[in-house]
């Protein structure tokens, strides 16, 4: 066999969230309503707080004087909210033995033969289990998880020949390592391990998490790239990301705070 690599290699994901949209609710009404969250425009008066070039060191009291004004997306909840509500959607798919590309046969064979020894040996049951504590602890609230009194983390699933659902605990769940036991994690890890394990074609989940944040608190949407300020709309220096009129957080995102797995 040849020992040329492969210069055409190729894998499509198997993890494929939504975008999560963000509402503003109560925590005692967090079931039953909620109202969509929209970002605010502010325009402030902001401070010099950047470091100073050399040729610039003789001006700091001039700089410091300066106003730093600046418009920027912000969003929070009503004085009436006190919960954030976020909601999206996670496909899981099978396959993963198989590259969508790979245009070299030798290799392909090589890694197939690799992936099926693995899921024979390991099913992947831990890779499973990470995945599923990232989603119990609701690793992916990001900076809206700091500060909580509460979290709680609805997932259903909603393939049609499955009507199995779990509620956690969030904060009661570690984010430092994967060693806690608890049954619930077992269930929804195994339902993952037999969809990456080729077992199950597909698993859609519906994530529906709540964060009790504190009336009229700042929440955090994604933030836009801006690669170019001086041409950005409304030349703003912070753009949030919105779905239809409604903040919400990039699918980037939210895949990545599942996928932080290694330890």
């Amino acid at each position: 066999m040849s020992k040329i690599p492969a210069s055409v290699l190729a894998f499509e994901k198997k993890l494929v969230p939504s975008d999560g949209v963000m509402y503003g609710t109560t925590w005692k009404k967090r079931k039953t309503q909620a109202t969509p969250l929209k970002l605010q425009e502010k325009s402030v008066r902001g401070t010099i707080s950047n470091r100073l070039k050399k040729s610039e060191e003789g001006k700091i009291d001039t700089k410091i004087e300066s106003a730093n004004l600046q418009t920027v997306d912000s969003c929070a909840l009503s004085f009436e909210q006190d919960t954030l509500k976020l909601s999206f959607t996670l496909k899981i798919l099978s396959g993963i033995e198989n590259p969508s590309a790979c245009n070299h046969a030798g290799f392909n064979q090589t890694y197939q033969t690799a992936v099926k020894t693995y899921i024979k040996e390991q099913g992947f049951s831990e890779l499973a289990k990470r995945y599923a504590t990232n989603l119990a602890n609701g690793r992916f609230f990001w900076r809206n998880r700091v500060g909580c009194e509460k979290i709680e983390v609805q997932i259903n699933v909603l393939n049609h020949d499955s009507k199995q659902s779990w509620i956690f605990d969030a904060l009661s769940i570690n984010t430092q390592n994967f060693e806690q036991k608890n049954k619930a994690i077992d269930e929804l890890a195994k339902s993952i391990a037999q969809v990456l394990s080729g077992e199950t074609e597909f698993l859609l989940l519906e994530i529906n998490a709540y964060a009790l944040v504190g009336k009229a608190q700042d929440v955090y949407p994604s933030e836009e790239m801006v690669l170019d300020k001086n041409n950005s709309k409304d030349k703003k220096s912070k753009i949030l990301y919105q779905v239809n009129e409604v903040a919400a957080m990039h699918s980037q995102k939210l895949g990545n705070a599942i996928r932080t797995i290694d330890t």
